[in-house]
């Protein structure tokens, strides 16, 4: 490969809140590792605060927050908006749980990636995650 190592896609699984609903985290989490990337589960109730700090620690490519609490409009938001003033512009931010078609519309157009509902096909997500990084994170690998 030309002196060029690779090295696996790392992604943050991130709970926020008081959501205490993680089987779909869980889920997510492996069936990213199952198609390659290394996946770092936060656990529960994570503040933005802190899932970014995590994600500035891990050197993360993409933060997937998974949110059932209907708090997406206010976690997304401030996770993009602490991302921005660490720096993490390049990190892709992404997610799922129970979020309405135009919120996710309207999460999109203010700099969050695709989000997910709870019927996605997993290999979906890791499709979208791999192809986002190997388009804007290439020099990486």
């Amino acid at each position: 490969m030309n002196g060029v190592t690779t090295r696996p896609i790392r992604v943050l699984v991130a709970k926020v809140g008081l959501d205490g609903h993680d089987r779909g985290a869980k889920v997510i989490a492996t069936s990213l590792r199952d198609a390659g990337m290394e996946v770092i589960y936060t656990g529960l109730r994570q503040t933005p605060e802190m899932v970014v700090n995590t994600a500035l620690q891990e050197d993360v490519d993409v933060i997937g927050i998974s949110i059932l609490s209907g708090a997406h409009n206010t976690v997304f938001p401030k996770v993009r908006e602490l991302m921005d003033k660490q720096g993490l512009q390049d990190v892709l931010l992404t997610g799922g749980g129970i979020i309405p078609e135009s919120d996710m519309e309207q999460l999109h157009s203010a700099g969050i990636g695709k989000l997910f509902g709870p019927s996605s096909p997993t290999h979906e997500i890791a499709d979208y995650i791999k192809e986002w990084v190997m388009t804007n994170r290439k020099n990486l690998f």
